[in-house]
């Protein structure tokens, strides 16, 4: 099995070059819209209504977990998608996520400003001072992104294994590039230890998630996948109750069947640690 990713600039026909080549190789495609979707379906993310490709607000990062709650939620959905093979996935810091799979190809589709301008224009049917306003709020969005959940620059040339720059190219001539690059030697199909390590993965952002979501997450505490249905727990929490409130969360992860509690109930001089 493999998997392709692309990250777009806006104005670039990205979109469209990703689709044509998710059909011509018979891939699954997965954007925003249809990664909701395969979330709400395994019951991962029906809560929300989609999670902007953006940075949350400062008041966001200081009053709320949410936004880390759904990356997690969303990154658990890629690995997950991913595990079933044969997939393009458009956008969501996917090219970061599956950067260590031999199986993958990382594309990033960039052009000119003037040239995105004039194909955002006719697209869109605005002004050029509205289509250049467009695209720099799109390009701001991308890289905050990529900055908050990640610590990574969105352009970083080493996070793709080829950059196309569409200023010249049709979507077809793109595309007869991609095919012939993605489906070369050199990208070698993904083995069973690859999946597994997806699954792992996916179950971790299951469980960072869901600790989170209900106010159990601590710099203490420390959670190791150990295989696709266990985990282990240790690290220090303040109390009895709170030892078995993780667990009881973890419990209602359905894929998880054996938990290995080893956390240690630490209470300091000052006060209950937290």
């Amino acid at each position: 099995m493999y998997f392709i990713t692309f990250s777009e600039m806006l104005g670039t026909y990205g979109d469209k070059i990703a689709r044509q080549v998710s059909r011509i190789l018979q891939y699954t495609f997965y954007g925003e819209e249809e990664l909701l979707k395969a979330g709400q379906e395994m019951g991962i993310l029906s809560d929300i209504a989609g999670l902007d490709e953006r940075s949350p607000t400062f008041l966001e990062k200081v009053f709320s977990e949410k936004p880390k709650v759904y990356l997690d939620q969303f990154q658990s959905v890629i690995y997950e998608l991913a595990k079933e093979g044969n997939a393009v996935f458009l956008g969501r810091g996917s090219q970061l996520l599956l950067n260590a799979f031999d199986c993958a190809f990382h594309v990033l589709v960039t052009g000119s400003l003037k040239k995105r301008i004039q194909r955002v224009m006719e697209e869109k049917q605005i002004g050029g001072e509205a289509a250049e306003k467009l695209i720099r709020q799109s390009d701001q969005d991308k890289r905050g992104f990529l900055r908050y959940a990640f610590d990574e620059e969105w352009l970083n040339p080493s996070l793709y294994d080829l950059i196309l720059n569409t200023d010249k190219l049709s979507v077809d001539s793109a595309v007869k590039i991609l095919i012939d690059a993605a489906t070369s030697d050199e990208i070698k199909t993904c083995g069973l230890d690859s999946v597994k390590s997806l699954g792992k993965l996916s179950l971790q952002r299951k469980v960072e998630a869901a600790l989170l979501e209900a106010g159990l997450s601590s710099q203490y505490l420390y959670i190791t996948v150990e295989d696709l249905d266990s985990v282990r727990l240790y690290g220090m929490v303040g109390s009895l109750e709170k030892k078995e409130r993780i667990a009881d969360v973890l419990k209602d992860i359905k894929e998880i069947k054996k938990i290995t509690n080893e956390v240690t109930i630490f209470k300091s001089s000052g006060g209950t640690l937290s």
